[in-house]
Order: C-alpha cells, then sequence, then structure tokens
C-alpha cells in the first residue's frame, strides 16, 4: 500500500517516476531490436577488421602489421562511437508533453476559422 495518501502528489510521483517507449517502435518489439541493434554493432566491428586484415598477405613485416592495427583500432573505435546505443525510456510528464504539443500543432487557428 502507498504511503502518499494525497492524490495530487500520487499524480506528480507518477508523471515523473512512470515511464513511456518514445523511440517510436512497439515497446514489444525493442526485446528483440536491441539484441539486433548490439548484433549490427559487433558484424561490423568484425567487417572492419576483416577489410584492413584482408589486405595483408604471406609473410608481413613488422611495421606494416603495427600500421594495420593501428588502423583497426581507430576505424573499429569510430564505427562503436557512431553504432547501436540504447536509449532509456522518456518519464511520463515529458511523453505527454510532447504528445499535447504534437496535437496543439495539428489543430488550426481560431483566426482562420472565421474565413
Amino acid at each position: 500500500m502507498s504511503t502518499i495518501k494525497n492524490p495530487e502528489e500520487k499524480k506528480h510521483l507518477s508523471l515523473k517516476r512512470d515511464r513511456r517507449n518514445r523511440y517510436g517502435e512497439n515497446s514489444k518489439s525493442s526485446r528483440k531490436s536491441i539484441q539486433r541493434g548490439k548484433q549490427r554493432r559487433h558484424m561490423d566491428a568484425r567487417r572492419t577488421v576483416g577489410e584492413v586484415l584482408g589486405h595483408l598477405k604471406g609473410n608481413v613485416q613488422e611495421d606494416e602489421a603495427t600500421e594495420a592495427e593501428f588502423v583497426v583500432k581507430t576505424r573499429v573505435t569510430d564505427s562503436q562511437r557512431r553504432g547501436f546505443k540504447k536509449k532509456p525510456d522518456a518519464p511520463l510528464g515529458v511523453a505527454l508533453a510532447a504528445k499535447r504539443e504534437r496535437e496543439n500543432s495539428k489543430k488550426p487557428q481560431a483566426a482562420d476559422k472565421g474565413r
């Protein structure tokens, strides 16, 4: 049972604590989308490494190997920086405010009604 008895405070805490998915897709599909995003990020990292190291054939000089290692590290960190990142759900109050804003922008203006 809740220790908060005041209805106004309950509503305020609900708007602050409750969360809503604002990513733009079905909330149930996030379970699979997050896994796919992580999978794509790892696949991209492996592909990047393969592209750089695929050019090296046979006996490789030490300076070429260190150069390739440096290129791999920089390209992998760059692809990870641009890759998939999870985003937390938004508080309910923020989600409702954005919804109200969208609805108000769709309504015709009062001055336009008289014409």
